[in-house]
């Protein structure tokens, strides 16, 4: 697995996924211009290595495909990223009885312990240190990515606080928008692991909270910052699972937090709980401008880098964007330990057009009347997925990849009194529909057939699908037909 950024930016160059510029470009529209055209034309990733004004070359749509996606994960398929996943929880559900399970359970746990993040005391992130005065975010180029941005944003970073109670960290990827030379805004939104942070903070009325913002690390570690993990589990401790071999960490120069040792950039520094500032408008995941809001100032006390820094930047949008992949496969992740909860799952799929917490399609084995209903029931009340203003419930043998079939078997499925359910609950930040912010109704829709169990005294008609002989005798014939 990769160790940091550049080995898989050579990985990618290696197998013809990422392109170099060297003209001229500007942070301030152009390059999202260009990385928005990549990402909606399965372009490849592309390095800027003469950027307007700065030093520093960027990288971005670095995940912009499946393909690229699964070279991150070290995996041949994205989809084989679960496999992963269900052989460590295979370790909780069965415990292994014969020898030979036994010694294969005892080679799983050794590779989890080695997973463990591993501290060191020198590392290549600290190769370059601006402390106090020497700070100056303008040296960095973030970019302004849409006309109606409130100014530069800081698109990629990987979020770094710990519960002032409990210790435990949390990793997250908040927008940041730049304010001056060393002070950002910090969009920790409100559902999210740094925002209980602060609000923890401001319970115990704590004087601030350190905040440590990641800027680049190998690619496993800067996409488990965007995954929708319980509070308890540690992303840095995931990644190292995932890539088989924990992360090196290092101490903070100014503050008392520990960042990847390989890492590009790091800004260290703080947030005082309960100090706000305007932040946005921001051209946003959702494809609309998030409004301006009040949100934590993150003070920066000091930067390290590499010597030969490389910013990587990441474009939202009207979908599908960069993040898309990334979320693709953090489904593919979570699944596994979805269907341990609720075995009756057989797939789940977020759309890209439903940015993730707009729209869940999720096909079960249906074997009870109401089951849908305790499906979406059951989502809803799990973790991020709260959020979710949809869910759409079909049959196993419905190909939930297809949006034709989708479309087609929810309408003619569904009788809307009995089968759409609407609730209200919390929402996410950046709905603009909700009545109020951060709640709202939302609404399931129970697409599966329904047989007397369900009620239905009619009976459910057979699909209109040609038999099998019939077929083989024409696919034989085909060639003969002139067609």
């Amino acid at each position: 697995m990769f160790t940091d950024l550049r080995e898989f930016i050579k990985a990618l160059e290696d197998n013809g996924e990422l392109r170099r510029i060297n003209k001229s470009v500007s942070t301030e529209l152009e390059i999202t211009e260009i990385l928005d055209r990549l990402v909606k034309s399965n372009g490849p990733a592309v390095i800027f290595e003469n950027v307007k004004g700065f030093d520093q070359p960027v990288v971005g749509n670095l995940f912009g495909s499946h393909s690229r996606m699964a070279l991150a994960l070290g995996v041949e398929n994205v989809s084989d990223i679960s496999l992963k996943v269900k052989d460590i929880l295979q370790l909780v559900k069965s415990p292994p009885e014969s020898w030979m399970d036994k010694i294969k359970a005892l080679t799983d746990l050794f590779s989890l312990s080695r997973s463990q993040p591993k501290n060191v005391k020198t590392a290549p992130c600290h190769e370059v240190i601006k402390i106090g005065d020497e700070v100056d975010l303008n040296q960095i180029p973030a970019l302004k990515c849409w006309p109606g941005d409130a100014g530069k944003f800081i698109t990629f970073p990987l979020v770094i606080s710990r519960d002032p109670i409990t210790g435990n960290r949390n990793v997250g990827t908040y927008r940041m928008q730049v304010y001056d030379e060393r002070s950002t805004g910090m969009h920790w939104q409100t559902h999210k692991g740094g925002a209980q942070h602060d609000r923890v903070a401001q319970e115990t009325n704590q004087a601030k909270i350190e905040v440590a913002a990641v800027l680049g690390a190998d690619p496993v570690t800067m996409w488990s910052g965007s995954l929708p993990l319980p509070p308890f589990m540690d992303e840095l401790m995931v990644s190292g699972v995932i890539r088989g071999k924990g992360i090196d960490l290092v101490k903070c120069k100014t503050i008392n937090l520990e960042v990847p040792a390989n890492a590009e950039i790091v800004l260290e520094g703080y947030i005082t709980p309960g100090e706000l500032r305007t932040e946005g408008p921001f051209g946003d995941h959702t494809g609309y401008y998030s409004e301006a809001a009040m949100y934590p100032v993150f003070h920066i006390t000091a930067i390290t880098s590499r010597k030969d820094a490389i910013y990587p930047a990441i474009v939202v949008g009207r979908p599908p964007s960069e993040d898309y992949f990334m979320g693709f496969a953090g489904v593919r992740l979570m699944l596994p330990a979805l269907q341990m909860i609720m075995p009756e799952i057989v797939d789940l799929y977020m759309p890209a057009e439903g940015i993730f917490h707009n729209l869940i399609v999720v096909s079960i084995k249906k074997e009870y009347p109401g089951q849908a209903k305790k499906v979406m029931y059951g989502l809803w009340g799990l973790n991020l997925l709260m959020l979710t203003k949809a869910i759409i419930v079909v049959d196993e043998t419905v190909d939930i990849y297809n949006s034709s079939e989708l479309l087609w078997r929810v309408t003619a499925n569904i009788d809307p009194i009995r089968d759409i359910t609407i609730l209200e609950g919390p929402l996410d930040d950046l709905d603009h529909s909700a009545r109020t912010r951060k709640y709202g109704s939302k609404v399931g829709i129970d697409a599966t057939s329904k047989t007397h169990l369900d009620g239905n005294q009619r009976g459910w008609p057979e699909d209109v699908v040609m038999d099998d002989i019939t077929k083989s005798n024409v696919d034989l014939k085909w060639k003969s037909y002139g067609l």
